[in-house]
């Protein structure tokens, strides 16, 4: 055994996404990212593939998808109030960070694990996040998987996905706590 982490674990059991909409400026500098997003990278990678990477949107970028979501929605024939809000966490962010799958050719590494690694990177950098102090969420949205979107927005190429979108930034409202799962519900021991 290991040396134990209790205050990782504490973390661990009690971290919460702060919502989109609660979150403001300052957001963290390009020190502080760079260090959020190493810890993120040190996610599980059967293979050593890096079946991802990073783009940072800061506010203008997020101003530009915003306008760029209602052109979408209107061709993609989405009503006034699905545009509306999917537009809303691009027009309020200050800083985002795209997660992109990157499938790779892989003999031994089959593509579902490689967008595991994906959606173990997102929760990496949540958490990265929360644990300095930062106030995060992950979203995805319709947006995020039109892509037309990513290809014009993000520059994103046929082989590429989004694996969420990190909002990072200051929470101007704590909040409220939520039902969590049954655990001993969703458990079956196997003992033979």
């Amino acid at each position: 055994m290991s040396t134990p982490n209790p205050a990782a674990l504490d973390f661990l059991l009690t971290r919460r996404s702060r919502p989109y909409k609660t979150l403001t400026g300052p957001v963290p500098d390009d020190a502080a990212l760079g260090k959020l997003l190493t810890a993120a990278a040190r996610t599980p990678d059967h293979g050593k593939l890096e079946p991802w990477r990073f783009i940072v949107l800061r506010a203008a970028a997020l101003t530009r998808l915003a306008r760029l979501v209602a052109e979408r929605g209107a061709v993609l024939g989405h009503d006034a109030d699905e545009i509306a809000k999917a537009q809303l966490a691009y027009q309020t962010g200050e800083l985002a960070v795209v997660v992109v799958e990157v499938q790779k050719p892989s003999a031994k590494i089959p593509a579902i694990e490689q967008s595991y690694s994906a959606g173990a990177v997102c929760l990496a950098l949540l958490n990265a996040a929360l644990a300095s102090g930062w106030g995060a969420n992950w979203l995805s949205g319709w947006p995020s998987h039109d892509h037309a979107f990513c290809e014009k927005g993000l520059g994103l190429e046929e082989s590429e996905r989004v694996a969420g979108i990190i909002y990072l930034g200051t929470e101007k409202a704590a909040p409220p706590e939520r039902p969590r799962p049954d655990v001993a519900a969703l458990t079956t021991w196997v003992d033979t």
